[in-house]
């Protein structure tokens, strides 16, 4: 029990978003290893995605009395994670994929490389929540997961600028959200949240730039 108690504290949820050489993302899509995130059939994601709209502009946390900028999770917070979860393709297929792609991915996080990363969080399910639904089916692929040839990076970047690129209030406001989540769900209270509206949006446009593909997944570890 002891073991199962710090394996959960130790967990680290990782968003990686990559630019992929065009030929690789060719090489996989044309031997039929597509995209592996899917909704879970069993899971009723039109209704899970009805019941986060009406509740889209309320705020799932409540900050804390005691410790400023800390925020406690309430029950909508929670069953809001859970729909992210339960939306993860975790199976083998796809874990493999994930790792195909990931060797594909620059070495090193510059232009063409975005990394993540949080303590018992994810950093996706974080933007998610700060986006809202609509901004965020606005994304590539399927709740951060996504592997694109360059004509399709090119097609959606437009879409993705309008869901990344924030100012003034509604910037302050993300920013606000994703602190909530990574401190009411997560353990990392510096988080870098101008870097996770930021760095995908580069990385995509660096792959537009260069001629490549680009891919995007979660990850637990």
């Amino acid at each position: 029990m002891e073991e199962q108690k710090e394996a959960e504290l130790s967990v680290t949820g990782v968003w990686i978003v990559g630019a992929v050489p065009e030929q690789e993302v060719r090489n996989l899509l044309s031997a039929s290893v597509q995209n592996s995130a899917q909704a879970p059939v069993h899971f009723d994601v039109p209704g899970e995605l009805a019941w986060w709209r009406s509740k889209a502009q309320a705020s799932m946390f409540t900050p804390s009395r005691s410790s400023p900028g800390d925020w406690s999770a309430d029950e909508d917070a929670l069953r809001l994670s859970a729909f992210f979860d339960a939306c993860h393709d975790d199976s083998d297929h796809a874990e493999e994929l994930r790792d195909t792609v990931m060797d594909k991915f620059p070495p090193d996080v510059e232009e063409g490389l975005f990394v993540a990363t949080a303590r018992k969080a994810d950093p996706f399910s974080a933007l998610a929540y700060a986006l809202g639904p609509d901004a965020t089916l606005r994304l590539p692929g399927w709740f951060g997961d996504f592997l694109l040839d360059a004509e399709q990076v090119r097609a959606q970047l437009p879409a993705v600028e309008e869901a990344l690129v924030l100012t003034r209030t509604p910037r302050r406001d993300a920013i606000e959200r994703i602190h909530a989540w990574m401190t009411g769900l997560g353990d990392d209270p510096d988080h870098n949240a101008d870097e996770l509206l930021d760095g995908p949006l580069r990385v995509l446009r660096h792959a537009v730039s260069s001629g490549h593909g680009a891919a995007g997944q979660v990850r637990w570890y």
